[in-house]
């Protein structure tokens, strides 16, 4: 079996909730002015990578119906681990009882997608079950006096168990990298997170529109047969952008920026949740998963979805 298939979701996010009232508090700024510009209302802020990602692979697991025994491999995608040595994946494997091999992979927020990619390469050389989580917490590196940034990041997790199937459900995807756009998006050792806003949000549609016109044309799909876009949820106004640019309605679009911001790599997850949560997704339907993330990275998969 060289196929793939999603056969469990879950997610975590900290109970803190920060609101843009609660920032304009401190910082020079207005709940109306932070949503207009970005669609963001609230946050989560507290726990930490491996307490969130642990807590979404257990309703992972607890949504296929598998147990810890049952995993071969851990890859956890995030751009935050605890610490720099040891990598966070180890950690979360041991608490939930595997012994499996287990890997941090950080490609900024397109990190989700990427372990996905790699976690289906594992599957075809003979992998039976993989864990795939993407939890951050970016509350952690952020300087909450940069109205810029502190306005944007939130903390969460989202997993996936992904299996062998005859029937794969990832139809095709397209990842691609420019390490020269690396300093629009930083964060140094000991520092905080920096970005240069206006030229992400130039680029990031861009790359965003290629990668999943990409995607469709090695999956034989076009925009009129998409039943949803889930993107990375870095800002309304970049979602929207990139819809319109390849004709995709946007309420077609899974929005859960309002309530989580941009997490990073868990905002692809936490979006496949609310979707699942509120009936949105049909069996067979067409599913595109696309984003972009610091590096430059980016990330589409066309994704047939089963219930």
């Amino acid at each position: 079996m060289t196929g793939v298939r999603f056969a469990g979701w879950g997610i975590a996010v900290p109970d803190r909730i920060v609101t843009n009232e609660e920032l304009s508090q401190s910082l020079d700024t207005t709940d109306e002015w932070i949503f207009e510009r970005t669609g963001i209302r609230e946050r989560r802020v507290g726990g930490s990578s491996t307490l969130l990602g642990r807590q979404a692979a257990e309703r992972a697991l607890d949504d296929s119906g598998y147990r810890a025994s049952d995993i071969d491999f851990v890859i956890l995608a995030t751009t935050t681990p605890d610490r720099l040595i040891p990598a966070s994946a180890p950690v979360i494997a041991a608490e939930l009882g595997i012994t499996a091999p287990a890997i941090d992979l950080n490609a900024a927020c397109s990190g989700f997608m990427y372990a996905v990619r790699v976690a289906q390469g594992l599957l075809a050389t003979g992998h039976q079950r993989i864990l795939v989580v993407g939890a951050e917490h970016l509350s952690r590196w952020t300087d909450w006096n940069d109205r810029t940034m502190a306005v944007l990041l939130g903390d969460g997790a989202g997993a996936a168990i992904l299996e062998a199937s005859e029937e794969s459900q990832i139809l095709a995807s397209d990842l691609g990298s420019d390490g020269s756009l690396v300093h629009l998006l930083t964060c140094e050792h000991g520092g905080t997170i920096w970005m240069d806003g206006k030229e992400i949000f130039r680029r990031a549609v861009r790359v965003m529109v290629e990668s999943a016109e990409r995607a469709m044309q090695a999956a034989d799909v076009t925009a009129e047969q998409l039943s949803l876009v889930i993107p990375h949820q870095a800002n309304v106004r970049i979602i929207n952008a990139a819809c319109d640019r390849l004709g995709i309605p946007t309420d077609k679009a899974v929005v859960v920026l309002d309530r989580y911001g941009n997490t990073s790599s868990a905002s692809i997850p936490l979006a496949v949740h609310d979707a699942r949560e509120k009936g949105r997704l049909a069996d067979g339907d067409l599913v595109l998963f696309t984003g972009f993330g610091a590096g430059m990275t980016w990330a589409s998969s066309v994704v047939r979805w089963r219930a």
